[in-house]
């Protein structure tokens, strides 16, 4: 008689379907988030019979690799976010993502430069204050350079005559910060509609 193999438990690989939860925690954003981005159609959702939603790893594997910098599957116009607080340009690009847009970073403004040879956004989203360059400099570099691409210039600081600045610099617009994300949103698409 042949001895039967022993079967052992072993950890399996990782579920195929994942719970919101899990599939934010996957995606390191939080529940409203993915609710949001599958209700747009932008993470595909199953649906069990009493109403929650499910997720395949595969779908979200895709949707990560092409979100993001460097995505490789971009829909909507591109937006480039120039700001060297690393938080700020994460919130922005969700927003933007969550509503369509394409989205690239710089932290400055030579990495926006080389961003932008790289491949030419359709709109520019540009702090004043940063370390080197910065947001006004960078203005009259793109102005001189690129003088077709909209920008939307932020500051924490607003006066009158920052605005009248930006205006007279070349920029489509100027947002105090903090900012509400609604009206930059209108903002960027009266300039490059999604």
């Amino acid at each position: 008689m042949s001895a039967q193999p022993v079967v052992r438990n072993r950890p399996g690989p990782e579920p195929d379907w994942l719970t919101l939860g899990q599939a934010a925690r996957f995606l390191g954003v939080a529940q409203s988030t993915i609710r949001k981005w599958s209700d747009d159609g932008r993470v595909r959702a199953f649906y069990t019979p009493g109403g929650h939603r499910r997720f395949r790893l595969e779908d979200l594997e895709s949707f990560v690799d092409g979100s993001g910098p460097g995505g490789r599957n971009r829909r909507g116009p591109l937006v480039l976010v120039v700001d060297d607080d690393a938080r700020l340009r994460e919130f922005l690009r969700v927003s933007l993502e969550a509503s369509g847009y394409s989205v690239s970073e710089a932290e400055g403004g030579e990495q926006a430069l080389a961003a932008i040879a790289d491949e030419r956004p359709a709109l520019v989203l540009l702090d004043v204050v940063m370390p080197g360059v910065d947001g006004w400099q960078l203005l009259r570099r793109l102005e001189e350079r690129h003088g077709s691409i909209p920008v939307i210039m932020f500051s924490g600081q607003v006066d009158e005559a920052s605005a009248r600045a930006a205006a007279e610099g070349g920029a489509r617009g100027f947002i105090g910060k903090p900012f509400d994300p609604q009206e930059l949103l209108a903002r960027a698409k009266q300039l490059v509609p999604a």
